[in-house]
């Protein structure tokens, strides 16, 4: 049934894994657990970390978490399981044995992140370092969104990063970090070559990992409702809610 995106529910995973092999790029916030007011909030269920590991091997490997969060915060969640790993939208990655993929840029340098808390402080805002950027937090106060855009928008410009959107945050990138070049990258690297990507998100940041399966022949999946930015979503197909995501994944 489609839901208000006019997008419809995707194949059952059964039904796609059978046409050839999948990869799974997995989201994790508003996608594999709830949001919540806080980043260190959340709730995990119990037994998703057995579960994604069974996914992955159902796979032959082709499982990967994609994530905003750092790698130390998505492991303490989940444990070490062996699945691939991208924290930080798509700056450090992981293969599913470990060995780190592609290059490390530098963290977030110490005037932004100055700024940043200046603004948090002055604002009552959240903010979280995060090994390779930083971010301001609202969900608390959804009416300062907009002046929390703004500043972001220009502090990026002013020292040459780059500011993205997500649910209720702000957030300050090294230019190259996207959830669309994690996926690029997985898919250069065994065992992910060769297969059909698809990608699980709900949020804004997602967009780029829709785009970057849909070019290489696979699909991305919009998780819940999405509040509206003016453009359109690059996902093919939709789950309600996080209940849905573990239900379509077996998990």
């Amino acid at each position: 049934m489609p839901n208000s995106d006019g997008l419809p529910d995707p194949p059952p995973l059964a039904t796609i894994i059978a046409g050839g092999p999948l990869s799974l790029f997995l989201d994790f916030d508003g996608t594999l657990v709830e949001l919540a007011p806080k980043p260190d909030a959340i709730e995990v269920r119990p037994g998703i970390d057995h579960g994604l590991v069974g996914l992955s091997a159902k796979l032959d490997g082709r499982c990967a978490i994609v994530s905003g969060r750092s790698l130390n915060e998505l492991q303490h969640y989940l444990g070490n399981i062996p699945v691939g790993w991208a924290g930080s939208h798509g700056v450090d990655i992981r293969s599913p044995q470990g060995h780190s993929l592609g290059d490390t840029p530098d963290g977030l340098p110490n005037v932004i992140e100055s700024e940043l808390k200046r603004f948090a402080e002055e604002h009552d805002l959240g903010f979280e370092r995060k090994p390779h950027g930083g971010a301001l937090h609202y969900r608390s106060c959804p009416e300062k969104g907009e002046a929390v855009h703004a500043f972001a928008d220009e502090l990026a410009a002013e020292h040459g990063w780059r500011a993205q959107s997500g649910k209720c945050v702000a957030e300050l990138v090294a230019h190259g970090a996207s959830k669309g070049e994690a996926v690029n990258l997985f898919m250069s690297e065994m065992p992910f070559v060769g297969s059909r990507p698809y990608f699980l998100g709900d949020d804004l940041t997602d967009e780029a990992g829709f785009e970057a399966c849909a070019v290489l022949g696979g699909a991305g999946i919009l998780v819940g409702e999405r509040a509206r930015n003016g453009s359109k979503t690059k996902a093919q197909f939709a789950l309600p809610d996080v209940g849905s995501v573990h239900e379509w994944l077996g998990i």
